[in-house]
């Protein structure tokens, strides 16, 4: 959930070992698989908003159980 070129350096770009979701979806992009390229990033963009909503549900109960509503 990064950058796509500076870490492809960094990781290594191993297939299978250090692969970034970004060039996953580049890559079934250029092999015209545009229903793979389309689920991986659902899938991303779903688990993005469901560690948004459960950060903000633990900042709330922290801020609730410290009395600074």
């Amino acid at each position: 959930m990064g950058e796509y070129g500076s870490v492809i350096f960094i990781a290594g770009n191993l297939p299978y070992v250090s692969e970034i979701v970004p060039l996953m979806i580049i890559t079934k992009l250029e092999q015209y698989d545009i229903p793979g390229a389309t689920a991986i990033a659902l899938t991303m963009l779903t688990l993005s908003f469901i560690l948004l909503l459960v950060i903000n549900l633990l900042q709330h109960w922290v801020r609730k159980r410290s009395g600074q509503l």
